[in-house]
């Protein structure tokens, strides 16, 4: 007899509000103006992320285990709405210069928000894949959405790479469903104990081919090519976006994934500590040879994607809580930098590093706030920064990859000299006139400078604001609905 899923909504609560901003700014686009449904769209990210708090310790799950909002979930949950937050706060200071200031773009982003979050409440390979899809065709539209020839050409780019690390992540996916029987995390990590040997050359091509569509996602190298263009042509709030919100869930599916139903499979784990290393060397090396700043932490945020991947290389347990931590830290950082070029910058293709030569007497708040940023990228103590390498560090060696950790390290000493060098500059005397746009410092987009500089420095004084819940051992052990 067939049996019908339970099809409760509250474990979706997040996800509907956040689809109800996006569905406002569909319909009510011809009535209301864009900045009136930002600050919609605000309301309903706030709501979403009270929600998150509301469903905490009640572990629910809905259409037969294929949504959970599990403890990881409502984690991985809450750091993507912190940066869309911050990107919602930006954007209303600076849609209207990068000439995106229509309703669709919040329309655009909100949906891919509901993707996002479709991902990290994910309970099996389909619900992944929806929200996936469901991000990565909104992000294409935000890319290309200004019109120029620069976006034009970046969001092209992106569609293409994107779409191909797609075709190859579901060819993967259906390499496990062969293996496996099943589509469910739990069933899989099950499965996946007591495989089949008739059954392991199909679940490890799977893996493979999974880690390999992630890769494209989530910018590991050498599946990065996409990464500086697609940043550097977009609208930095897009770069801001795609550099955070969107890898961020990226990498929600990756912990599911791979730390939750495929931890058992084999062969993947060699394969991933490779592509983290070339990750490692090409983005900071790329990184030191940029004379653009925006470029520069296009280059710094495939770097960093490799140290994210470390946490993925350590046990359940560790890796979570590592990557945990260090997700939100890298998006209050991240997020915050990008957010102050958006308000300087003289037009969306950013400013070149010597530019920012005397930026403190020009903009004095602006200049230690992205000092403090810069800092916290670097891994500099007292900042978060710090603390978030060293627990992927501490995860990756303890797991068996010291030689990972290693080469982690030394790239971290070669990355202390492109985010150095412009925080010099920036307290270094200029008698040249202003190069940066002049009117850029505005409420919002100063409350989100704020908000990541103060979540970097109080995170780093006080790391147990925030580690104390991604570091409880049980929220890991149910990455599979186990």
């Amino acid at each position: 007899m067939l049996q019908v899923p339970e099809a409760s909504l509250t474990p979706l609560l997040p996800i509907l509000l956040v689809l109800a901003g996006a569905i406002s700014s569909t319909l009510l686009g011809f009535w209301l103006s864009r900045r009136t449904l930002t600050f919609i769209n605000i309301g309903a990210v706030v709501a979403s992320a009270l929600s998150v708090g509301w469903l905490w310790n009640r572990d629910l799950s809905s259409f037969g285990g294929g949504l959970r909002a599990d403890h990881a979930a409502l984690l991985l949950g809450f750091v993507i709405l912190a940066g869309t937050l911050m990107t919602l706060l930006v954007t209303l200071d600076t849609a209207w210069r990068a000439r995106v200031a229509f309703p669709e773009f919040d329309a655009m982003l909100m949906y891919a928000v509901t993707g996002c979050l479709l991902i990290a409440f994910s309970g099996d390979l389909i619900v992944m894949l929806i929200g996936l899809e469901i991000m990565s065709l909104s992000s294409y539209v935000l890319a290309t959405l200004q019109g120029s020839r620069r976006a034009e050409e970046s969001g092209l780019k992106y569609f293409l790479l994107g779409a191909a690390g797609s075709a190859v992540l579901i060819y993967g996916l259906a390499f496990v469903y062969g293996a496996t029987g099943s589509l469910n995390y739990a069933v899989i990590a099950e499965k996946t104990s007591t495989l089949n040997p008739e059954n392991t050359g199909i679940l490890v091509g799977g893996a493979l081919l999974m880690l390999c569509g992630f890769g494209f996602k989530v910018a590991l190298a050498p599946f990065h090519q996409w990464t500086p263009d697609v940043y550097g042509g977009a609208p930095t709030s897009v770069s801001l976006f795609l550099s955070t919100v969107v890898k961020v869930a990226a990498f929600a599916g990756m912990l599911r994934v791979f730390s939750g139903a495929l931890d058992n499979a084999p062969g993947w784990h060699s394969v991933l500590a490779v592509l983290i290393a070339a990750t490692l060397i090409v983005g900071n090396l790329a990184a030191l040879r940029q004379t653009n700043f925006k470029r520069m932490l296009a280059y710094s945020a495939v770097a960093h994607t490799g140290f994210l991947g470390m946490a993925l290389l350590g046990t359940p347990a560790a890796g979570g809580a590592a990557l945990g931590y260090y997700l939100l830290v890298y998006t209050l950082m991240t997020a915050a930098a990008l957010a102050i070029v958006a308000a300087l910058q003289r037009s969306e293709e950013g400013f070149s590093v010597t530019d920012m030569r005397g930026l403190y007497y020009r903009h004095p708040g602006y200049a230690v706030a992205l000092a403090v940023c810069l800092a916290s990228l670097a891994g500099l103590p007292p900042f978060a920064g710090f603390f978030g390498k060293y627990l992927v560090f501490q995860a990756a060696f303890q797991n068996g990859y010291a030689w990972v950790s290693v080469l982690a390290a030394l790239t971290s000493v070669a990355a202390l000299v492109y985010y150095l060098r412009p925080g010099m500059l920036m307290f270094m005397p200029d008698r040249t006139p202003a190069r940066e746009y002049g009117l850029g410092q505005r409420a919002p987009t100063t409350l989100a400078v704020a908000l990541g500089v103060a979540g970097v420095t109080v995170l780093g004084l006080l790391p147990n604001l925030w580690y104390a819940f991604v570091a409880h051992p049980d929220i890991w052990a149910m990455l599979a609905g186990r």
